[in-house]
């Protein structure tokens, strides 16, 4: 980075300021009363939140709307911030740079956010979004107020970014790109280490360079010995685990789990604190919790506040997040897209479906998935093939690209073939409106249907629980009550 951010008034205008990363930034300066301005190319909720708190928003991305902030700030060239998403070939970008605008990715911007408060940045190939919303959400309840940053939207939160009055600020720390090397916290977090983005990186052992510089860029870094890569190849200062033995400094004994939660016995190296119930779903949830108590108590929260508020919290938006329930059916949005996170999602979703119809049928996992990314999948075929397994129904639709060419000539077709091997239950069905087709005519009273995706599969969702929703249902079931919608 040739040039230092300025926070001291210069204009700072973001193109495509409606991502979900982007805003979450533009929201803190703005709530901050620094000049923001953005564009992005459609009115969305969090565009509507930006500008409700006098960010300027241009509904294109012209080489116009440059001259125009200038204009706007006494002829000063504004600052911009970019996400990796914006091209080069950008019309907007490439006026920002003909004018000689000083250029930022939004790493830099919250690296230079970071270096103001005590950071804590949550890092992880999956859980981080989870987890940086467990721990902001627990920090506000407990009274330390800090600033907030997630790549996800929390509704006890007001949305994907908190402003507190507090020293800390908690972000996520996405690892996608690499930028995650740009931040300099008191405490880091790694909850997991795998290769998820095969577009940017070529091995694992890249991914693992890239955690061993953030770690190393951290004051503290607290870390999970269940992950083998975590445990093998960094060394945490604080640990945690959810094995009795690993010797981690806070651990989960006595686990329990039913479609209401988690609950479990959770010790501080070596001393008991106390019964920890959590709402969400799933083993990989508990670990989460287990990293926000860490982080938490080396923060001075103390237990009482931690075991009151951490049940409450009810999850990042598209985090198992359950949209509806009609005609007897639960539907749940996810974000899962690499087959790690498939394989908890749908054992997560397992749990929802143990309680039986009164006819005595056992409920169907209804899994729904959209592929994200030709290398991910070319990359991890056969990790696909593998991850549906608590799946007893798998719609598989074409891949969505994000952008990339199909170099290596995978489709939804083949990945379809490949599960097909492993699963009884797989069929292709080629778009998203012939997958809303094929839902409506064959779900059925008591599937629990969970949509699999980070691309648009879930634009269906609407329009799939308005059709059941039409259809016959009667009291309460097991389910709903259980569902918690």
């Amino acid at each position: 980075m040739l040039n230092s951010v300025d926070f001291s008034g210069r204009p700072l205008h973001f193109i495509g300021v409606g991502g979900i990363g982007m805003s979450a930034l533009a929201y803190v300066l703005a709530r901050q009363k620094m000049p923001v301005s953005g564009s992005d190319l459609r009115l969305s909720h969090i565009t509507q939140r930006l500008k409700e708190n006098g960010v300027q928003i241009f509904w294109n991305q012209t080489a116009a709307n440059i001259n125009c902030v200038a204009e706007m700030a006494d002829n000063q060239l504004p600052q911009i911030v970019c996400s990796t998403a914006i091209s080069e070939s950008n019309e907007e970008y490439e006026a920002a740079v003909q004018a000689g605008c000083p250029i930022f990715h939004r790493s830099d911007i919250l690296a230079a956010l970071m270096a103001q408060h005590e950071g804590i940045a949550v890092a992880g190939t999956h859980g981080k979004t989870t987890t940086s919303s467990m721990l902001g959400y627990l920090l506000v309840k407990a009274g330390v107020d800090p600033t907030v940053v997630i790549g996800g939207e929390v509704e006890e939160l007001g949305g994907n970014a908190y402003v507190g009055q507090g020293d800390a600020l908690v972000a996520e720390a996405d690892e996608s790109d690499g930028s995650l090397v740009k931040l300099k916290a008191k405490i880091g977090v790694i909850t997991n280490i795998e290769l998820d983005h095969p577009d940017h990186y070529s091995s694992l052992d890249q991914v693992v360079e890239i955690f061993e510089t953030f770690s190393s860029n951290c004051e503290l870094t607290v870390g999970c010995l269940d992950c083998p890569t975590v445990s093998s190849r960094l060394s945490p200062s604080v640990t945690y685990s959810l094995v009795a033995d690993s010797g981690a400094d806070y651990i989960a004994t006595d686990i329990q789990q039913t479609a209401q939660g988690t609950t479990a016995t959770i010790w501080e190296r070596g001393q008991e604190l106390g019964v920890l119930q959590i709402g969400l779903l799933g083993l990989h949830n508990l670990s989460n919790a287990l990293a926000v108590v860490a982080v938490a108590r080396l923060m001075g929260v103390e237990w009482a506040a931690i075991a009151q508020h951490l049940p409450n919290f009810v999850g990042a938006r598209r985090r198992f997040d359950r949209r509806g329930f009609h005609n007897d059916i639960l539907f749940v949005d996810d974000y899962a897209h690499h087959p790690s996170e498939i394989k908890v999602t749908l054992a997560a979703a397992k749990l929802q479906s143990t309680e039986p119809l009164p006819s005595g049928v056992g409920r169907r996992v209804v899994a729904v998935f959209q592929p994200h990314r030709y290398s991910r999948v070319a990359s991890l075929l056969q990790e696909f093939a593998t991850a549906f397994g608590d799946a007893d129904r798998v719609i598989v639709t074409d891949i969505y690209s994000a952008g990339e060419a199909n170099t290596t000539g995978v489709s939804g077709q083949s990945l379809a073939d490949t599960l097909a091997e492993h699963h009884e239950q797989v069929e292709y069905v080629a778009t998203l409106e012939l997958v809303q087709k094929r839902l409506i005519d064959t779900l059925q009273p008591g599937d629990v249907a969970i949509f699999l995706t980070a691309g648009n599969l879930n634009r269906i969702l609407p329009d799939v629980m308005a059709a059941h929703a039409d259809a016959p249902h009667d009291a309460p079931s097991s389910l709903e009550l259980l569902s918690g919608v």
